[in-house]
């Protein structure tokens, strides 16, 4: 291997001869002069060695196109990836919670559930958005979170106009986490979003579809309230629903879920077309900007 790299008897000359030059850095310095000595021998022994291991390396295969494209085509085939559905449950599922409201009865005193929904944590102090008219009426507000655990509410606020209601629990898991917002600006028809809630009480539930109109109005039931400029979407939402969110693939909160269209009165079943509140009407609920 002669000639692969310096001699280590020049290299140890050649360093000897600047420590021995009068004035020179490593004359006046012996710490740095044996620091040298030390590093500069043990190149003198690495590089023979390190080119006599590379010498014996074959040489590197050079990788065409096919090959990367049958690389990832396995990897395709053997790994199974998480669908959009999923990875958006999989983000806002500690965010959503079950909103029980009850009432108490004047005559026995017993008391009574009142309805059930659903509702998204949006700050983590444990404030929570639902639909009022899913706690309107209550003696008694009960919130249960994504670990089993439950506590008392208080309704904090509402926006009637919106069928919004803000409440807030008593007690809060150590580990709850908020719901991040998007902005529904750029949202188009077509755009894929889900619904996450508790569906006739049972859940939490989740259900895939697109947006199917935007700006649309909705007249209650009762026909006493127009609610405006609402997100149109067909995932599958029930009584239950109300209050939850409807999420973006990256499980997003763009509103909150609040109507569904009944063709037949008295037949409270999805027909393919529910509503929601776009998240900064609601988020104005709590007199907060969503982004």
């Amino acid at each position: 291997m002669a000639g692969d790299a310096t001699p280590r008897s020049s290299i140890r000359d050649r360093l000897r001869a600047l420590s021995m030059r009068p004035g020179g850095a490593l004359s006046q310095r012996p710490a740095l002069r044996s620091a040298l000595f030390g590093a500069l021998g043990a190149i003198a022994i690495l590089v023979p060695v390190l080119s006599w291991q590379n010498a014996r390396q074959a040489p590197a295969q050079r990788l065409t196109q096919e090959d990367i494209d049958a690389a990832v085509e396995h990897a395709l085939k053997s790994v199974t990836l998480p669908s959009p559905a999923a990875k958006a449950y999989e983000v806002i599922e500690r965010s959503v919670v079950r909103v029980d409201g009850f009432v108490v009865d004047p005559k026995s005193g017993e008391e009574n559930e009142n309805g059930v929904g659903s509702g998204v944590v949006i700050l983590d102090n444990g404030t929570i958005l639902t639909n009022l008219h899913v706690v309107a009426g209550s003696d008694r507000i009960k919130v249960t979170f994504f670990d089993g655990t439950s506590s008392d509410a208080l309704l904090m606020g509402m926006r009637p106009e919106h069928d919004l209601a803000v409440i807030r629990p008593k007690t809060i898991p150590d580990d709850l986490f908020p719901a991040a917002m998007a902005s529904t600006a750029g949202l188009a028809q077509g755009d894929h979003v889900f619904a996450v809630g508790f569906p006739f009480g049972i859940g939490p539930s989740l259900s895939a579809g697109v947006v199917s109109g935007k700006g649309r109005n909705f007249r209650s039931p009762e026909g006493n309230q127009v609610m405006t400029n609402l997100i149109q979407f067909d995932a599958a939402a029930n009584p239950g629903n109300s209050g939850g969110p409807l999420i973006n693939a990256d499980g997003e909160v763009l509103g909150i879920v609040t109507a569904i269209l009944n063709p037949n009165e008295g037949d409270r079943t999805f027909v393919g077309i529910g509503f929601a509140v776009p998240i900064e009407n609601a988020a104005s609920a709590v007199g907060m900007p969503p982004f």
